[in-house]
């Protein structure tokens, strides 16, 4: 595919996706949406991490009113069924770890499309804002799923409601996101985190994910049933042969993934 939107590097097993419209601060049409969609697909099949992250001052703005391709205004629900949604199942379901690098300011539907990766990095002087109140609408783009789950009701329903900017630090202490790093810190963090993930057992990673996301819907005994399953899948893994001799030989494990 012929990007357009957005830039995709793929370097020593880490797709890197960069939202590519500095001008609008990334803020997403319906193009950009579908290349998403279809560049995070691809990262799932070529690489062992995905990185999502902004070109410019901005990650992502949210949506862009000025998109006429959406549909406009009154046509938010085709939009979000037909274009958010495949958007975002492509990060949730990606079977490699996917990292949100939060450069700059994330809004709207930018600060949920950020919260979709299993983890977020974010520079100190970022911010996430649930701007949608603000135009008379409610959280959306997975936001009304993720945010009381990372940072329970009470925060969710305060940040849903004031439409208050939230600082990166804040997000962080209130485990919203996996940390806030200092400005001239944040890229050489992020590519080290992906670099750790790229290098470690794809296998459990994924399983990992897939017990983690489906602890929401289960029982304590069903999600006991889920942990046996995942963990056999992991037993039989040529990465698990290997961690285990690694560590019998006192050395570093060398994974091979998937």
């Amino acid at each position: 595919m012929d990007y357009q939107t957005l830039t995709y590097a793929l370097e020593n097993d880490v797709a890197v996706i960069t939202l590519a419209r500095p001008d609008k601060m990334n803020a997403l049409t319906t193009q950009m949406r579908a290349e998403i969609a279809h560049a995070a697909t691809q990262g799932g099949k070529e690489a062992r991490v995905l990185v999502l992250t902004g070109e410019g001052r901005a990650f992502c703005s949210g949506q862009d009113l000025g998109d006429r391709a959406s549909g406009g205004a009154a046509d938010t629900e085709r939009t979000l069924r037909d274009e958010y949604a495949p958007m975002l199942r492509a990060i949730v379901n990606c079977p490699i770890p996917t990292i949100s690098a939060v450069n700059g300011p994330a809004a709207g539907a930018g600060a949920n499309l950020a919260l979709a990766a299993d983890v977020v990095i974010a520079t100190e002087s970022a911010y996430f804002l649930q701007a949608f109140t603000r135009i008379g609408l409610i959280p959306d783009a997975g936001g009304t799923y993720t945010l009381p789950r990372s940072m329970g009701t009470a925060k969710a329903m305060g940040a849903a409601l004031f439409a208050d900017k939230i600082s990166a630090r804040q997000a962080d202490d209130w485990g919203m996101i996996w940390e806030a790093v200092a400005d001239a810190e944040f890229d050489a963090v992020w590519r080290s985190r992906a670099a750790h993930l790229a290098a470690g057992p794809t296998v459990a990673y994924a399983q990992a994910k897939r017990a983690i996301r489906g602890s929401w819907d289960n029982s304590f005994e069903d999600q006991l049933t889920l942990e046996g399953q995942a963990q056999g899948v992991c037993g039989k893994s040529r990465d698990f042969q290997e961690g285990v001799l690694a560590f019998m030989e006192k050395r570093d494990a060398t994974f091979e993934g998937r």
